[in-house]
């Protein structure tokens, strides 16, 4: 494998994919200038193996390794994206193990049939029904106070069950973050400098992982709070959302590097 000049992990809704439309055309230009110049982009998301598969292939990036499950699972190169592992059964265990007054706020993707996940998430019927094959980890709506999802959190936690806040949902998991799959990548390119792209707080440990970091703008949520590195320009933020933002600050700092795209 020729080890590439840099690798970019990226995050999906609300960075590369647009929050409402789910669109990456404004990056395609970007993504085409990348690949032509063999810089991998990983993805890297709360998305599932199942749903990764397609947006890899509608992206260009087959070949390319894929983080999924914020972190809890790797798709390796190629179209089967299959991952096995038990973990959701696991989390939806210890969730029906809950006391009902505490179960009753959480709505997660297992509670809900394909067309109510396409109902809450805004995606087709086709992409919701993917984005159910779940393998390590549960998003889901909180409808109840805040001195409610402290006591369901503190519940789980017992249970070995950690808790996320990611772009649009409260996600459920066994601990995993992005960042932990990010050096195991990186061990596949001959370790190559990096740089991260995410909106959310399930971002932030990737973010400072990176050689270099990018807050993608998403007004649909409150901003992340400064982050370590960001006063000396380690951090950057963008000022467009999505992946207008994205685009613009991939090539700014891909031509920090010296590479011409």
């Amino acid at each position: 494998m020729r080890h590439p000049p840099l690798v970019i992990f990226t995050d999906l809704d609300g960075t590369l994919l647009d929050h409402d439309s789910y669109s990456h055309a404004p990056a395609d230009a970007t993504l085409a200038a990348l690949r032509a110049a063999g810089i991998p982009v990983v993805l890297a998301s709360s998305k599932t193996a199942a749903e990764i598969a397609g947006l890899r292939r509608d992206l260009g990036l087959e070949e390319v390794p894929a983080i999924c499950e914020n972190g809890a699972g790797l798709v390796p190169p190629g179209p089967a994206a299959e991952v096995a592992a038990d973990d959701y059964a696991r989390i939806r265990a210890a969730l029906d193990g809950l006391p009902p007054a505490l179960r009753r706020p959480f709505t997660g993707f297992g509670d809900l049939d394909t067309a109510g996940v396409a109902r809450l998430t805004g995606l087709a019927p086709a992409q919701a029904a993917l984005a159910r094959q779940r393998q390590f980890s549960e998003p889901g709506t909180w409808a109840g106070s805040v001195a409610e999802k402290r006591a369901f959190l503190d519940a789980l936690g017992a249970a070995g069950i950690a808790a996320r806040e990611g772009g649009r949902f409260l996600t459920l998991s066994l601990g995993a973050v992005k960042s932990a799959r990010m050096a195991e990548v990186l061990a596949r390119y001959g370790t190559p400098p990096c740089i991260a792209l995410g909106d959310a707080p399930n971002d932030i440990e990737m973010l400072r992982a990176a050689d270099r970091g990018v807050i993608v703008a998403n007004p649909h949520r409150a901003p992340l709070p400064e982050q370590p590195g960001e006063a000396e320009g380690r951090i950057l933020r963008t000022e467009k959302p999505g992946p207008g933002g994205w685009s613009l600050a991939v090539e700014r700092l891909v031509s920090e590097y010296g590479i011409a795209l």
